[in-house]
């Protein structure tokens, strides 16, 4: 994947060293809004995936690197606690697959499946693609850091659900081969990152905030409560993105992964509720509170990502970033 462009100086700076137009990182993190914060993590994070065409496997463990990524994550961090709050302390690991179920029930999104499904243009439709491949290019990747954290019936079930994310060992079956027929429909390049460019700073949270739970240890509860959420919150939306589709004249290539979506969530739902985030609490009761917190951050960044989207479109505009244009902020 190659370097984006930068989009403020702590960006433009970090860009700059890892391409090796710059020799040192920045000794201090201001970032210009945003689009700077979110787009250092992403790059930070990346190092731990795939990587950057052209950039050292090094970098990802510099010592550098990781004090300039905590001072981005601290911020985000203090953005997700703004938007709901502490992880509680209190919690019954009993009651954790019921507390699920009410995060769940709470959330009242901005109708984002609801537009796609019976109002959204072809373009508007080819935006959405275009913003989820960011992530489900590499569906279930995240979430598959917790599995070396895990032991007993939580690892068992985190398994059960992630073989099918991944086909069940077959290529063609992974979900993050499936969105591909979905792109190719709408003739998207189908390069691993090529639109992160194009995205926002909401299509970059969503990413985000799976990397910093997954990518910690001390997080693990979150990231399961975040795939709880995920699981729970999946099926309703993607039988609407696949009648959408099928609406604007998708064939069954182009419907597949959603119509998968439909009936693999509804079974990895009770799955993650139970097996995986119940025996998780049981096994490690101090962490309960932190499962539910997962979930509560995952349907809010959520909801302001969808929210982003759907008023762009309500005012007449594309959802994409115009990055051809976009100055780079320097200094």
């Amino acid at each position: 994947m190659q370097l984006p462009a930068a989009r403020g100086r702590v960006s433009a700076a970090l860009i700059d060293v890892l391409s090796g137009r710059a020799a040192k990182l920045p000794a201090f993190a201001r970032f210009d809004g945003e689009e700077d914060l979110h787009l250092t993590l992403f790059v930070c994070y990346e190092l731990a995936y795939r990587g950057w065409d052209g950039v050292d496997d090094c970098w990802e463990w510099d010592p550098g690197m990781l004090r300039l990524r905590t001072a981005a994550e601290n911020r985000f961090l203090g953005t997700l606690h703004d938007l709901v709050g502490e992880p509680a302390r209190d919690v019954d690991p009993a009651a954790v697959p019921a507390g699920l179920a009410e995060v769940v029930a709470a959330d009242d999104g901005p109708g984002l499946s609801g537009y796609l499904r019976g109002r959204a243009t072809h373009e508007q439709f080819k935006e959405f693609v275009t913003h989820r491949s960011i992530y489900h290019l590499r569906e279930a990747d995240p979430h598959s850091w917790a599995l070396p954290r895990l032991g007993g019936r939580a690892k068992a079930a985190l398994v059960e659900i992630q073989t099918d994310e991944y086909g069940g060992g077959v290529e063609r079956r992974m979900h993050q081969e499936l969105f591909k027929r979905t792109m190719s429909w709408f003739d998207l390049d189908l390069t691993y990152g090529a639109y992160v460019d194009a995205v926002g700073a909401p299509t970059l949270a969503v990413n985000n905030l799976m990397s910093l739970f997954g990518l910690h240890r001390r997080r693990r509860g979150m990231i399961l409560g975040h795939l709880a959420a995920y699981e729970m919150t999946s099926s309703l939306p993607n039988r609407s993105y696949a009648n959408g589709l099928r609406r604007l004249g998708g064939d069954a290539d182009a419907t597949a992964f959603y119509d998968e979506h439909v009936e693999a969530d509804a079974v990895h739902e009770q799955i993650a509720a139970y097996d995986l985030c119940g025996s998780f609490a049981a096994a490690e009761p101090a962490l309960a509170g932190d499962v539910l917190f997962g979930a509560r951050c995952a349907l809010a960044v959520d909801s302001l990502w969808a929210g982003s989207i759907l008023d762009t479109w309500r005012n007449g505009g594309s959802s994409l970033r115009d990055y051809t244009i976009q100055p780079v902020l320097a200094g």
